[in-house]
């Protein structure tokens, strides 16, 4: 049997800071799997931003080689970073939802905006995504009319909504309570379980503690992975 490929891999990379040359992270090398939850943990400024903004193409990865989704992120265009992006799932801290459209608005919009066309396939693919995170009575509300763990909630969905390989999430549960913030990470948990690959940055040690998955430091410029009992 063939092993499995890594759905990303960095080797060497140089992670820098947005407009400058300043280095963030040196030396990082990182493999992940679909099925992987990963948090990336350390201090503010610690580059845990930078790192997810290079996956996602916001910065160019100048120095080393890395691969995510099948695309290779150290010879990648710019005008290829859309493509990119629609085999990747987003999840940031404020969900930054259309304010004057409602929830299933706010999805189709993204739908259509990626070329589908297909009203019924539309629909069909908005319903399942709010199926899938609970949000199917919310979805002919405005985001003005949703607590903050539902507006996570439909962020989530809307990341879902193109069947992304790999989900990225950048401090998705700071805003939210504790009880919130748990159902947030169930979902994470389960969209992993489905054979996704999941990174989540946090600073919510007891979330990850309480979902165990892969943990990915950054101290010092430099990326380790911790030992599962290192974080007893």
């Amino acid at each position: 049997m063939m092993p499995e490929r890594p759905s990303l891999q960095l080797t060497d990379a140089v992670i820098f800071q947005k407009n400058t040359r300043r280095e963030i992270l040196r030396e990082v090398n990182l493999y992940a799997y679909p099925g992987d939850l990963i948090y990336l943990v350390g201090r503010v400024g610690s580059g845990k931003s930078s790192l997810l903004k290079t996956l996602y193409g916001e910065l160019p990865l100048l120095v080393g080689r890395g691969q995510i989704a099948g695309f290779a992120l150290h010879t990648l265009p710019r005008k290829r970073v859309p493509y990119l992006r629609r085999q990747l799932g987003i999840v940031f801290q404020e969900a930054s939802l259309l304010d004057d459209c409602t929830v299933y608005q706010n999805l189709e919009f993204v739908l259509r905006a990626t070329n589908w066309r297909d009203a019924a396939a539309i629909e069909n693919r908005i319903w399942h995504v709010l199926a899938l995170t609970g949000m199917e009575h919310k979805a002919h509300a405005y985001p003005d009319q949703l607590s903050g763990g539902e507006r996570q909630r439909a962020g989530i969905a809307r990341a879902l909504l193109n069947s992304p390989q790999i989900v990225l999430a950048d401090e998705p549960t700071a805003n939210l309570d504790p009880d919130t913030a748990r159902e947030v990470m169930e979902l994470f948990r389960g969209i992993a379980d489905e054979g996704r690959t999941v990174i989540i940055s946090t600073h919510n040690m007891a979330n990850v503690r309480q979902y165990p998955g892969r943990t990915w430091l950054l101290e010092g410029g430099y990326v380790t992975e911790l030992e599962p009992d290192a974080l007893l």
